[in-house]
């Protein structure tokens, strides 16, 4: 007694616990909850972030290089044996005029400034600048594909939850139909046979409702990351997100629009652009370079030498022979990655118009099985009164009275989820079409 008591306190506590925490939440609150909390988004950020480093990186390798250096020597007094006399040595050998040297100090300090290149510098600047936008619109696209992602969740926890509800109210129905078949059992007035076909149906709605709320919570848990919520957190989509509906317009205007509006595509044109880019940065090679260059130089060697003051400038000019010869391999490198992404924009294109004509005509699908659906509910709530009644009247068997309510169910569920899934088939639409928001 005193479990069952502790049991139904904890009934309620989680119960109110649950009422606590549920939270509704609007299909725009939630795609921007999740566009704030996307992991692939900071990802794609973090790409924008790179090109532009590569945009500073050739910028910097335009600035003169400053370099410097200095030594240090301590040097030994060797013996040296010349076979060989020197003018002006004595009759023993012996060299009074040579220095004794121990020790040698030097410091150099050079700088460079390159005047010409071969146009690598301008060409290796626009073309990272061409990667740049093309990973801002990598980044543009990724944000539609979070938010069709969201609304595709959203929908699914809308779905879900009507589940829920549907299978929840049709048990509690089926439990008064078991509890009356089995008055009527008891009173000799309905055949134990009959019993046990309301208690099967019983049995098959409580599994339909464990399965439709495993479902919910696999929905709710995905929801959650999606929007950067805590896991227990309890969330109910709002149903007026999907009370209305828009035309679906014309399949070619929404492909003409995709052509103008999506990004892999734009981002696609942009790559070619750094491509074209990359093959004059690859022909560099063949053009002589030109740098102004100074330097300092200073030397000391005790009792030898002293130079505190070697200045130089002038300008240099290299050209590198063997680059007529060397430079093939990379220029036809570049060459050959910008036809790959010529190649890839046809590709693009086809990708296009299979998504773009896909989307549109599930749209249209989903549309119309709306339509089918709501007349199915008419028609199933309508079949089940004219059941129910012959049934009271023993014109029907209680199979038929069951299949009436199952077809009940079933329709008023299909309804809510064909409701979802056509909200979310626009925006799979508008996501193909490159205008999603």
């Amino acid at each position: 007694m005193v479990s069952l008591a502790a049991g139904i306190v904890w009934i309620a506590v989680s119960g109110h616990s649950y009422a606590q925490s549920a939270r509704t939440i609007k299909l725009e609150e939630a795609i921007t909850m999740s566009l704030q909390n996307s992991k692939q988004l900071k990802l794609s950020q973090s790409n924008i972030d790179l090109a532009g480093l590569g945009i500073r990186q050739v910028k910097e390798n335009q600035l003169p290089s400053l370099s410097v250096s200095g030594s240090y020597l301590r040097v030994n007094s060797p013996n040296v044996n010349l076979k060989i006399k020197q003018e002006g040595n004595d009759s023993t050998g012996s060299s009074g005029g040579t220095p004794n040297v121990h020790q040698a100090m030097y410091g150099m300090a050079s700088a460079s400034l390159p005047l010409f290149s071969g146009f690598r510098f301008k060409y290796g600047l626009e073309s990272a600048k061409y990667v740049e936008q093309a990973a801002k619109l990598d980044a543009d696209n990724d944000r539609e594909a979070v938010i069709q992602n969201t609304v595709a969740a959203y929908g699914n926890l809308y779905k879900a939850r009507k589940a829920v509800d549907l299978v929840t109210e049709n048990l509690a129905g089926e439990r008064e139909r078991v509890q009356e078949f089995t008055n009527r059992e008891k009173n000799g007035i309905l055949a134990r046979n009959d019993l046990m076909k309301a208690k099967l149906q019983e049995s098959n709605v409580e599994l339909a409702l464990l399965n439709a709320q495993n479902d919910l919570k696999i929905t709710t848990i995905n929801m959650n990351l999606l929007l950067g919520l805590p896991e227990e957190t309890v969330i109910e989509a709002d149903s007026n997100s999907f009370a209305s509906l828009k035309a679906e317009g014309i399949a070619a205007e929404w492909e003409q629009a995709a052509l103008t509006h999506r990004k892999d595509f734009a981002a696609n044109g942009i790559r070619q652009k750094a491509a074209d880019s990359d093959i004059k940065v690859a022909k560099a090679d063949l053009y002589p370079s030109v740098a102004l260059s100074a330097g300092y130089v200073a030397l000391n060697i005790p009792g030898v030498v002293t130079v505190p003051n070697a200045v130089n400038a002038g300008i240099g000019f290299k050209y590198d022979v063997a680059s007529l010869w060397k430079s093939g391999a990379k220029i036809a490198q570049a060459r050959t990655k910008a036809y790959q992404l010529k190649t890839n924009e046809q590709i693009i294109l086809d990708k296009i118009h299979l998504e773009v004509n896909t989307a549109y005509y599930n749209y249209v699908l989903s549309k119309r099985k709306i339509d089918v659906y709501a007349k199915a509910v008419e028609q199933a709530n309508e079949n089940y009164r004219i059941t129910k009644n012959k049934y009271d009247n023993s014109l029907v068997t209680t199979t038929e009275l069951l299949d009436a309510d199952v077809a009940q169910v079933q329709s008023r569920i299909d309804y809510e989820a064909a409701k979802a899934d056509a909200v979310v088939a626009y925006k799979k639409l508008e996501q193909t079409a490159g205008v999603i928001n």
